[in-house]
């Protein structure tokens, strides 16, 4: 993927994120930022058994943050708990130049060399970090 393609999908995605609202106290939430700049997101899950039945957010943080909650959302929904915390170690890898399983990417892929800036990764994996814990706490 070029990088002008890569620019576009994290800015659709930054400017139309999915599932930017609060959710119902059904939900798991879990609040995650970064102490060294704006990041604060709260995430809610609604867990049926073992699947992720709805993911959604709330709060203020970068582009790069933003567009990062709203392609994990929509890789996640639905998926297993094993298989999300899959894609979410996948994507840590990715994000930090390691191999990884290219095919489960999909949108995610645009963070593929994020890894070169060191700040910037910190506001890509802000979202999956939260995610990782409420799938930890509640398995």
């Amino acid at each position: 993927m070029d990088q002008e393609t890569k620019r576009e999908i994290i800015m659709e995605n930054y400017m139309h994120p999915l599932n930017r609202k609060r959710s119902s106290d059904d939900y798991v939430k879990v609040n995650t930022n970064n102490d060294s700049c704006i990041d604060n997101i709260d995430i809610y899950i609604k867990f049926s058994g073992d699947i992720i039945e709805d993911i959604t957010f709330e709060g203020e943080a970068c582009a790069i943050s933003i567009s990062a909650t709203s392609i994990m959302i929509s890789n996640l929904i639905g998926k297993t708990k094993e298989e999300a915390l899959d894609f979410i170690h996948n994507f840590y890898a990715m994000t930090n130049g390691e191999n990884f399983k290219e095919e489960i990417m999909q949108e995610a892929i645009v963070y593929e060399d994020i890894y070169k800036q060191g700040n910037r990764k910190t506001c890509a994996t802000l979202p999956f970090r939260g995610l990782e814990k409420a799938i930890l706490d509640n398995m």
